[in-house]
Formats: C-alpha cells, sequence, structure tokens
C-alpha cells in the first residue's frame, strides 16, 4: 500500500497473520533464530575463506619448494585420518612378511608410540592392520622395536607376543644388524671408520630452553700440552657405537651408509652432527646447539635444490632406514627402497648410488615376496 504525506511516497506491506498456535515471542524467537543460524553459516564460510586464501598465499610457487611443502602437509595428514585409512596406508607399504613377521616401510613424519597431541600412531592401527593382512580374528601385531617419527624405512611387526619378545631379544643382544643411508652435510673425514663417543641427554640453556642428545666423550685433548687426559664419565651417559661409510659425494653433500651397532636415542644424528660435523640434511634440531632455528644449507646445495634459505625448514629429514638382517631361524635380509623424495634429492645433488651398495639381488628377492 502506498500514501502520500507532504510530498513523499510512503511503502509499507501488511504483516502477515501470525501462525496459529504461536505468538508474539515464537515468531520472535523463530526469526532470531534463523538469523543466528544464517550468521554462524556465514561467519564459518568466511573463516574457511580466509583460511583457503591463506594456504594458497602460502603455497610456494616453484616446484621443488612445493613438493617440500606438500609432502610436510601429508605426514601431518597421515596423523589426522581416520584409522582405517593409516593402516590402509601401511598395507600397502608391506614389503615382507611370513607365518612369524610382517615388514612394512615406515611412510615420513608417522610416530609410532602416540603422545600429546598425537592423533594417529602405528601402535594405535596395528589390530586393524592385522585384521586387513589376515582376517577379521587374527591377533593384533605387536611392535618389536621403533623408528623415530622423521626416519622411513625397514619395520618390522609380529604377529604373535611370543615372536615379538624373541625379535626384541635380539635387538637387545645386538643379533639384529642394521644398515641406514643419510644424506648429510659435507664430507666426514674419514671417509669410513666407527665413531665410539657415549650419548647422554642434556638441557640447552637458551632463550627457548629445551633438551637434546649430545655427546659425552671419555677422554679429551689437554689445553696445556696437547695430551690425551681422560675424562670422568657422566653418570646418565650410554656407550654408542656407529660405523660409517662414504658411498657419494657431490654439492657440498654426502650419501652415507650408516651401521648403529648401540640403540641410543637419535645416535646416528647425534655422531654424524656432533662427532663427524657431518649433519643429516633436513635435521634442525642437530645442526645448532644452543638454538632450535632451521639448518643452514651451502648455496650450491640450495642451489641443486632449487630451494631458498627461508623454505629450508620444510626440508625432511633424510634418513632410511635401508636394510636389517635378523636371523630368525633363517636369515632375513629386508630391504626397504628410499622413499620418492630422498631418491629426488639424490638425483638433484647428482648422489649416485654405486652398485655395491644397491644390493640389487636382496631388493629382488622381496618384490617377489610381495
Amino acid at each position: 500500500m502506498a500514501a502520500a504525506s507532504g510530498g513523499l511516497r510512503l511503502w509499507w506491506r501488511r504483516r502477515p497473520p501470525p501462525a496459529a498456535g504461536l505468538g508474539r515471542g515464537a515468531r520472535t524467537f523463530s526469526r532470531s533464530g534463523r538469523a543466528a543460524a544464517a550468521a554462524a553459516v556465514r561467519a564459518e564460510e568466511l573463516a574457511e575463506r580466509l583460511r583457503a586464501r591463506r594456504r594458497e598465499e602460502e603455497i610456494p610457487t616453484d616446484p621443488a619448494q612445493r613438493r617440500v611443502r606438500e609432502l610436510a602437509m601429508l605426514s601431518k595428514q597421515l596423523q589426522q585420518v581416520h584409522p582405517n585409512v593409516l593402516a590402509k596406508v601401511l598395507k600397502q607399504g608391506t614389503v615382507y612378511q611370513n607365518e612369524e613377521i610382517v615388514v612394512i616401510n615406515k611412510p615420513y613424519g608417522l610416530p609410532v608410540h602416540g603422545g600429546p597431541g598425537i592423533k594417529n600412531c602405528i601402535a594405535d592401527v596395528l589390530p586393524i592392520l592385522a585384521k586387513m593382512l589376515q582376517n577379521m580374528k587374527a591377533e593384533p601385531l605387536h611392535l618389536c622395536h621403533r623408528l623415530d617419527k622423521e626416519t622411513t624405512g625397514v619395520m618390522v611387526l609380529a604377529r604373535s607376543k611370543e615372536a615379538a619378545e624373541r625379535i626384541r631379544l635380539l635387538f637387545k643382544t645386538r643379533q639384529v644388524e642394521k644398515i641406514y643411508w643419510a644424506i648429510s652435510l659435507g664430507d666426514p673425514d674419514p671417509t669410513e671408520g666407527i665413531v665410539e663417543i657415549p650419548i647422554v641427554e642434556k638441557e640447552v640453556q637458551s632463550h627457548q630452553s629445551h633438551y637434546k642428545m649430545t655427546l659425552a666423550p671419555n677422554y679429551r685433548l689437554s689445553p696445556e700440552d696437547g695430551k690425551v687426559v681422560k675424562i670422568r664419565k657422566k653418570r646418565n651417559a650410554e656407550s654408542a657405537v656407529t660405523r660409517y661409510r662414504l658411498l657419494a659425494s657431490s654439492s657440498a653433500c654426502s650419501l652415507l651408509e650408516l651401521q648403529p651397532i648401540t640403540g641410543v636415542k637419535h645416535q646416528i644424528r647425534v655422531h654424524l652432527a656432533y662427532g663427524l660435523g657431518c649433519p643429516i640434511l633436513g635435521d634442525h634440531k642437530y645442526s645448532h646447539w644452543s638454538k632450535l632455528a632451521p639448518q643452514k644449507l651451502p648455496e650450491i646445495t640450495l642451489k641443486r635444490l632449487k630451494l631458498e634459505q627461508s623454505k629450508a625448514r620444510h626440508l625432511p629429514l633424510h634418513l632410511h632406514a635401508y636394510r636389517l638382517s635378523l636371523p630368525l631361524g633363517k636369515q632375513l635380509d629386508l630391504v626397504c627402497k628410499p622413499p620418492l623424495f630422498f631418491k629426488k634429492t639424490l638425483k638433484k645433488l647428482r648422489l649416485d648410488v654405486p652398485a655395491r651398495a644397491s644390493c640389487p639381488d636382496l631388493v629382488q628377492k622381496h618384490v617377489q615376496a610381495r
């Protein structure tokens, strides 16, 4: 309806009659409820739009930097997916199995055990994985040893408690031969040898206090006369022995073959970084002692990787459990090929794997066993 007043034209609509059985208060509540719901939806859509825009801005345009970022996102997603999905991923990574054990190629960034802030881990999905591999009544698989969250490669799971106990005893008595591959910064001198220095956990006093494993040597050089002086052994220090061998060298980096004789926490990383001065590529924890900061890379390494130093913090740890020799009845040589990002880094840095280190016969054997 319209009405004229003083040259002004006013428009209004008749209010519709109230619904049967509803009063003014009910109508007001209904309208405000709908408005609140619509506002909530709009707010959620706006927040998601802002998050998507931020993700787009953060995704690097350079292909190499984008792949590094995608790997970090993938490892984060593995910890957030449904347990059935994670078990399926582990099943696809199965490289060998018999009546006693299952061997998987552990993905990057996936923790073995749970903890604060960890939604998914390998230990939690072992019952599901056992059912996928065998049948719905299968006994849950059992952990026999552990790998760090950032380490990839050979991981042995037992089908029974008895088998798990036997394998754990083999690890404890050092009857299992473990071979790792690592890409490190710099070349070790000498190119082959043994690092035998105890390791202890120590608090790092800085503006951001934290704990790290570090060397606790039994000897030091006297500053007065340069003689070797024995040091009093630290109470909590653990004996640690690592064999190493240079396989290839290029672009200020090396491909190393490593055999940890003992099993101390972060042993390989500490012996390489602090014992040989060759930290593992992507090891941001042990590249600096007094601070937590991204690893500083040589210019030639950045150039070959097509990476900016500011993006180096996204580089994954290049440490892979390549082979495990297990005396379980008969000698089992279990081999897992390095992940795709590891192989791409080898190619970019022009690090050629020598034939004597590739073990083609072992790889072929397990390809047939899959």
